[in-house]
Parts: C-alpha cells; sequence; structure tokens
C-alpha cells in the first residue's frame, strides 16, 4: 500500500478499529511514510490503459456517496501525465448526478477492476470539469466512437493502492470466450467430418469374412 493512499484513507476512526483489531502495526510504516502525492507508473499506465470500463464515486451535499459505472473503447481513459487522468464525458441520461456533486466536493475514488486476472487499482483524487475547451476534448474523445462528448473530466490523482486477487470472481469477456468456443466448434466439425469419412471408407471397404484360406 502506498503511503499517501494510507494517509487519505486511514482517518482516526479506521485507525482506531486498525488498533481494536490488530492491523495497526502492518500498517504504521505507511501513515508515517512521505505524503508527496503518488504517481502513475508505467503499471499503473498500463493497467489503465487496456481498461474500457470504471468505477467512479462522489458524494453529494446530503453526505451521501453515489457509485457511478463509466463505460467506452478500451483506453477511453487516459492517463495525461503522471499526475492526471482524462476522459471525456459523454451525453448519458442527463441526470447529472456525477457533475453536481463536483461543484460541491471534488473529491473522488475510482476502482479499476480487471476480472480476468483477478487484479484492481483503486485511485484517490480530486476532480475538475472543463465545460469550454474543445480542442481538450477533442484529445480525449475516442476516434469512431459513436458517443457525443459533452464536457472533459482531469482528475488529479493523489493516492493509489493495488489490491489483493482475494474474493474477486474470474469473469472472462465476452468475446474472448465466444473467440474460443468459434475455435472449439471448429475443431469439432473438423473431427465430425475425418469420422465421418473414415467410416464411410470402412463401409466400402470389401469384407474378407468366409474367403477361402
Amino acid at each position: 500500500m502506498s503511503n499517501r493512499f494510507a494517509q487519505l484513507a486511514f482517518t482516526p476512526a479506521v485507525r482506531h478499529h486498525q488498533r481494536l483489531h490488530g492491523s495497526d502495526r502492518a500498517y504504521r510504516k505507511a501513515l508515517e511514510g512521505s505524503t508527496d502525492v503518488d504517481l502513475i507508473g508505467p503499471d499503473e499506465a498500463a493497467f489503465i490503459a487496456q481498461h474500457d470500463s470504471f468505477y467512479l464515486s462522489t458524494v453529494g451535499e446530503t453526505g451521501w456517496p453515489y457509485i457511478q459505472h463509466r463505460g467506452g473503447p478500451r483506453g477511453f481513459l487516459r492517463v495525461l501525465d503522471e499526475h492526471t487522468l482524462g476522459f471525456a464525458d459523454l451525453r448519458g441520461n442527463r441526470q447529472y448526478i456525477t457533475r453536481g456533486n463536483l461543484d460541491h466536493n471534488d473529491r473522488v475514488a475510482l476502482f479499476l477492476m480487471d476480472y480476468t486476472h483477478q487484479a484492481r487499482l483503486k485511485v484517490l483524487g480530486r476532480a475538475r470539469v472543463v465545460e469550454d475547451d474543445p480542442a481538450l476534448l477533442t484529445s480525449l474523445a475516442v476516434e469512431g466512437y459513436a458517443g457525443r462528448p459533452e464536457r472533459a473530466f482531469l482528475i488529479d490523482v493523489e493516492g493509489m493502492n493495488w489490491n489483493c486477487s482475494q474474493h474477486i470472481p474470474q469473469l472472462l469477456p465476452r468475446a474472448e470466450v465466444e473467440n474460443a468456443l468459434l475455435s472449439l466448434h471448429e475443431r469439432i466439425d473438423a473431427l465430425e467430418e475425418e469420422n465421418a469419412a473414415l467410416r464411410a471408407r470402412q463401409e466400402t471397404r470389401p469384407t474378407t469374412e468366409g474367403a477361402p484360406r
């Protein structure tokens, strides 16, 4: 766990329960480490680039958290530099809950799940919305994708944490499963044709039963 993620997530109440249940020593070093924000390294950048969805959490004016699923083409969440993520906000159901929450509180949390390899990356940061910058929006839009981008979301990353694979179900993308099944079906069809040809040759082979020796 990174120092900065622990310092942001481990509030006094959280540390109280860690002491109560005996896990505080395991995290003490992170709490006492550098307070510098986490940098997006090569491993994080590669992990983010291969994603086509993530979960985004904000907090509303009444204190209620709100979690939203964001999806798009693979790589629509961009690493702009070692501190910043960005994506084009596409027109959806026009509820604008996330957009409104950010006017009140710019803190966000992101969950990026890789169910195939049972891995997840958690990100804490501060989001800002850019409404009137066509050049930025164009740079974040994915060419050829049908969604209509309305605004840009930029996230200044403060802390990141990789989770262990425990309890993450292993799920495979539908396209990969369909491709694997297609290959199997093609192999089965080829084997059935081969078996049919062998049976046909066997049936037409002259019998030697009862022939003089």
